[in-house]
């Protein structure tokens, strides 16, 4: 297996949390472990300079300040080649997220918040262990509240993440 052997895994039960939160439409409402909650309107972008905006009000958020060490390293945002992927190098401190047309798919707050968290993770290696886990559903919780850390928790808790 490889180093990074939890990443399918993570990418499969977010690819749930995102149908989730499509699904919520209008009254931004949810059925999950039996109880109906309510989800924030995710934020859609319409540009890089949109996601810089967004990821350096995150880290400025007396929230995340307060819970991440790393918050306190800027993070730059940059286009990445392709379509397929969104990704984080942390050598550089750098979120690169496709803007093509066929990469809009990326211009979303919860890939954002993923790849902040890869950031603010304070182990990064590898770079989706148990400490990212943690550290997405905790930025997610600063984030965008409780009820959508709950969703976080039981999806990732369902797929055996947690």
């Amino acid at each position: 297996m490889s180093k990074d052997q939890l990443r399918g895994r993570i990418y499969a039960a977010e690819a749930m949390v995102y149908r989730l939160f499509e699904r919520a439409g209008g009254a931004h409402t949810v059925q999950i472990a039996g109880a109906e909650i309510t989800v924030p309107a995710e934020v859609r972008f319409g540009s890089l300079d949109e996601v810089r905006v967004y990821v350096d009000r995150l880290l400025a958020l007396r929230s995340v300040r307060d819970g991440f060490e790393r918050a306190k390293l800027p993070v730059v945002v940059r286009a990445r080649r392709g379509s397929r992927a969104a990704h984080y190098e942390r050598l550089t401190s750098t979120i690169a997220v496709p803007d093509n047309s066929d990469g809009r798919w990326a211009l979303r707050e919860l890939v954002v918040v993923h790849e902040l968290a890869h950031h603010l993770d304070p182990v990064g290696d590898p770079s989706h262990g148990r400490s990212f886990v943690t550290t997405l559903i905790d930025l997610v919780d600063a984030v965008l509240g409780p009820e959508s850390a709950l969703v976080y928790r039981v999806i990732f808790g369902d797929s055996g993440l947690l």
